[in-house]
Formats: C-alpha cells, structure tokens, sequence
C-alpha cells in the first residue's frame, strides 16, 4: 500500500470512527435519579401508554403525609403530579404514609398504601386503599378505615404489593418485620376471600426476607422479589426466587439489586416495568447518593434487568440511567 492509499485508509477510518463516537453521544439517557427530590420506594406501572412511578415521599414520619406521582412517555422525560392523595383524604391516616401499590379494575385506579406504622394490634392503621377514575389522581378514602390493621402471622401490615394473577385474581402481598403474607383480595377491594383451607393471611416468607414484596409472571414462571438487610444502611438489597404458584414455595435464588460504593448506597425497595413489545424489562428502586447520612435522603433511579435463561442477572446500578424508550 502506498503513502497516499494508507492516508485515504487512516482519513476514512478517523471519520467513520468518529461517527460512531457521535451516534453514541447522542443516545438520550434518563439519568439517575430520574427525577428530583427525595423519593423512595418506588413502585412502578404502565397506565394508558405511559410509565407511571408512585414512590414514598422520603422525610420524618411526620412530614409523610401525602403521595406524589410522576408520568413518562419514555422514561426520559417525567412530569410530577403532586399530592394523589393526602391525610385530608385519608382521615384515620397520620403520618408514614409510603410504599403505595397501584392496579387499573374495571376503570377505576385502586391505591394501596400503608400508614400510621404501627407497632402492634392495639394502635391504629395499617393498609389502606384510595380509589380515582384517573391514575393521576386525586385519590379519595375506598373504606374509611384499613383494609390490614392487624399483624397476622407476625407480618407489619405494610409495604403492600397489589397483584393481578392470570386467572384474573388479585392478591395483596406485604409485610414487614421479615414476614411476608399474601391473601386473595374481593371483587371490590373492600376485604379478602379465604383460601381452601380457610385462611386469609398465608406466610411465603423466603429465607432472608425483610420487607419491600414484588411478583410478576415471565414465561410462566413466578418471580418474587424482596428486600434485604437494614433500609437506612448500605446492606439494604434485593433478592428473588421463582415458583411455579404465586402461594410459592420460594427457594431463595440469589441476590440481584445491591450498592456500588463508586455509585451509590443501599440500593432497594424496588419494582419492575415490562415493555412487553419490546421485551425489555427495567428495575425501578431507590438508592442513597455517595455522601448523604440522613436515611431519608434518598432517590429513585431505574437500570435495565436481563435475564439469562429463567434467572435474574444482577442489575448494574448506574448513572447513566437507562435509554429513552417510548411505548
């Protein structure tokens, strides 16, 4: 090759490179956190072509006295709907107002949530439900009272997960204080339905177990997730297992959600959004940024989740976030 043939090659294969150099910068990403202020626990759904994400609002117990919500069409770009509902609305609530679970029935939005934390059977809250014609609400009280206000099989009626099965079942799934239940919801939502044997409250708690519930279908398999360790320190993490029944039993599989410490913190108390016609799958969670020590100070981020096979690869957290993707 000659002097002049070997320019025209290097001159080529700068340009061409840079073009790819270019097209990668110009890939639209969410970033993380995707939105701002301190939100956790974050739970996230698909409502009339759009991303919708319910979190807690991070603060004292005292100071939780409502819920936003935020919307996307592509995962970018988030607009806030402020204040979905509210003690004003929820009058036997007090404070710690958090970890709402959202499902679409028959056109109407159903909104579970727990309050008040109560620490045993004699004080008053639990898990309530708000009902709206609009998944940006406002929300308004379903029952006038909790729908959980008691421990049952030693489970913190909290951190509820509303779960729709293929036979068209609902099941709410919670718990805290490393119990987790699950039971069969009404047609209305006003109360549950009994098991075979009689029950209400089933236990699946899996081993290592702490509280943050999640369940979605893939293949025809159950995946069930959860949140380890302690929330307010690095450890927080989550774990899944697979079952062939949403009454399980769950194997733990392994751990698949946990902190970088060139990242961030305690990563946890997550959900999952599929784009079905895709075939892609995010992890929504919260996490606490490097430096901050108020266990408050948290935010909500998404990075994709893979599989290989039947099971979960760890999630890379990011700062990066994820790619903009419209429904």
């Amino acid at each position: 090759m000659n002097l002049r043939n070997l320019a025209i090659v290097l001159l080529f294969s700068s340009t061409l490179s840079g073009c790819f150099s270019q097209r990668a910068s110009n890939v639209v990403r969410s970033g993380n956190p995707v939105f701002e202020g301190w939100y956790a626990d974050p739970e996230a759904v698909v409502f009339r072509e759009k991303y919708y994400i319910y979190p807690t609002y991070s603060a004292p117990y005292e100071k939780q006295v409502f819920l936003d919500a935020f919307s996307s069409k592509d995962l970018v770009n988030w607009e806030k709907h402020s204040r979905i509902v509210d003690t004003a609305s929820i009058r036997w609530a007090k404070k710690a107002v958090w970890a709402p679970s959202i499902t679409e029935k028959d056109g109407r939005y159903y909104l579970f949530f727990g309050a008040n934390d109560i620490q045993n059977d004699q004080e008053h809250g639990g898990i309530g439900v708000a009902v709206s014609d609009n998944p940006e609400g406002p929300f308004k009280d379903h029952l006038g009272k909790p729908l959980i206000d008691k421990f049952h099989n030693g489970a913190q009626p909290i951190d509820q997960f509303v779960f729709k099965d293929k036979d068209g079942q609902y099941y709410l799934i919670y718990g805290g204080w490393r119990h987790c239940n699950i039971a069969r919801l009404n047609s209305d939502f006003t109360g549950f339905l009994p098991f075979s044997d009689g029950t209400v409250f089933k236990e699946i708690t899996p081993d290592k177990y702490v509280e943050g519930p999640f369940m979605f279908i893939r293949n025809g398999k159950y995946y069930f997730m959860w949140s380890e360790g302690g929330w307010t320190g690095p450890d927080y993490s989550v774990a899944y297992a697979i079952a062939d029944s949403p009454l399980g039993p769950f194997k733990r599989a392994g751990k698949i959600l946990q902190q970088n410490s060139t990242v961030a913190t305690g990563a946890g108390h997550h959900s999952v959004i599929h784009h079905s016609a895709k075939d892609r799958w995010y992890m929504v969670y919260h996490r606490r940024p490097l430096g901050q020590t108020d266990r408050n100070h948290r935010v909500t981020c998404i990075d994709e989740m893979k599989f290989k096979g039947d099971s979960i690869l760890p999630v890379k957290i990011t700062f990066e976030g994820v790619e903009k993707d419209k429904l």
